[in-house]
């Protein structure tokens, strides 16, 4: 929501009369100096939407704000050419409302187009997000990292690796929708209040780091050289369920340079559906945006999301620092998942992300069964889930 600068007012102001954190309010305005703000000048308020109105009769502004329980500043300050007193029956105002219910539904089959439609609310809903573009998928989709808070402790999330996990990338959004909400709202999440988070954590997500091979996945082949090469490569059949890989037939979660020659040998020659680790490491526009990122960032943990198992796995070659088996201890104990110290797999984002910086990495398997999990099992992934978000944040 957007309000004009009026004389006299500041970020403060802005702040304490719309009940929303100081440092949100800072953050969704970085342009503008919290004490000096030029009169007429556009101001972000973060966590709310205006509402029209239609004046009916007998309506003032008094009347109307508290049938709406807000202050008459807030319908002045949202219409600043109008008064009590020149109020016309069939004149629209607008009204200042406090989201208070998320707008992604993570419930539904969730492909790049739904991703980027829900991102768009959030960004024009909380304006502090800052977001990137840190690469382009094959077929040049934007991956898009966000990133939200201002600590010094940088933590990151990715989903949708691989492609018929997609699941994930509804789960994390689902999640930081109603990290917004508490932020904005002062709201505690299963009985935790996430403001402080805000001011020492920095949270990177990465949501689908795949969007080719989701759409792919979901929506069948697309038209043109792509999706003919996705047919060979699957045998010409039309059934996508089981590809894993991007569009180009490559596993992006075999990429990395953390044992790549071993699994090399013992994975797919070519492109296939699935387990194919490339002809060398960091081949693909996918792994290398992702790489970068980390290289970029030096995350302090990182937790990539895949399906299924409802395991965490947390260690490569002993190479992991001693507080990981304290982290994943607590996202057990808030999820009821087991974590699984090695497994005979390589390759892997937290595989070479421990191997290069030596610092927490996880593997988080969400629900059980067959990829790609149905939808029947959202509700119950999302909430065994909330508390290793939660404790990634604040461990």
């Amino acid at each position: 929501m957007q309000v004009q600068v009026r004389q006299g007012d500041t970020l403060w102001y802005y702040a304490a009369t719309f009940n929303v954190p100081l440092s949100l309010m800072i953050d969704s305005n970085p342009a503008l100096s919290p004490t000096a703000l030029p009169i007429g000048k556009t101001v972000q308020i973060p966590g709310y939407r205006s509402t029209s109105y239609q004046i009916k009769a007998g309506d003032t502004f008094y009347k109307i704000a508290g049938s709406n329980k807000v202050s008459l500043d807030h319908l002045l300050l949202l219409n600043p050419s109008a008064t009590s007193a020149e109020l016309q029956v069939g004149q629209v105002i607008q009204i200042p409302t406090r989201v208070t219910n998320p707008v992604v539904n993570g419930n539904q089959n969730y492909d790049f187009q739904v991703l980027t439609n829900h991102l768009n609310q959030l960004y024009e809903l909380y304006p502090f997000i800052r977001r990137k573009t840190i690469g382009n998928s094959v077929m040049g989709k934007h991956l898009v990292e966000l990133q939200i808070g201002r600590g010094p402790k940088l933590v990151h999330w990715n989903g949708s690796f691989h492609a018929n996990e997609w699941i994930t990338t509804a789960i994390i959004m689902e999640f930081l929708n109603e990290y917004l909400l508490s932020l904005t709202n002062k709201e505690p999440i299963r009985g935790r209040m996430t403001n402080p988070l805000y001011d020492k954590v920095t949270l990177s997500i990465v949501p689908m780091v795949d969007p080719d091979g989701v759409n792919l996945v979901l929506n069948g082949p697309p038209k043109g050289e792509f999706g003919e090469l996705a047919l060979r490569i699957n045998n010409g059949s039309t059934d996508f369920k089981g590809w894993k890989a991007n569009i180009r037939g490559v596993d992006l979660n075999k990429q990395y340079p953390a044992k790549w020659e071993l699994e090399a040998a013992r994975k797919p020659k070519k492109p296939s559906p699935r387990d194919f680790p490339g002809t060398r490491p960091l081949t693909e526009p996918e792994s290398i945006a992702m790489a970068k990122l980390a290289e970029e960032r030096s995350f302090e943990k990182v937790l990539a999301f895949h399906t299924q198992g409802e395991v965490i796995y947390w260690g490569y070659e002993g190479l992991e620092p001693s507080k990981a088996e304290k982290i994943v201890d607590e996202f057990a104990r808030g999820s009821s998942y087991e974590p699984i110290r090695f497994v005979d797999s390589y390759t892997g984002y937290k595989d070479w992300f421990i191997k290069e910086w030596r610092r927490p990495g996880f593997t988080v398997e969400l629900g059980h069964g067959v990829n790609p999990l149905p939808l029947s099992q959202f509700n119950e992934i999302f909430n065994k889930s909330r508390g290793i978000f939660l404790a990634s944040m604040y461990m």
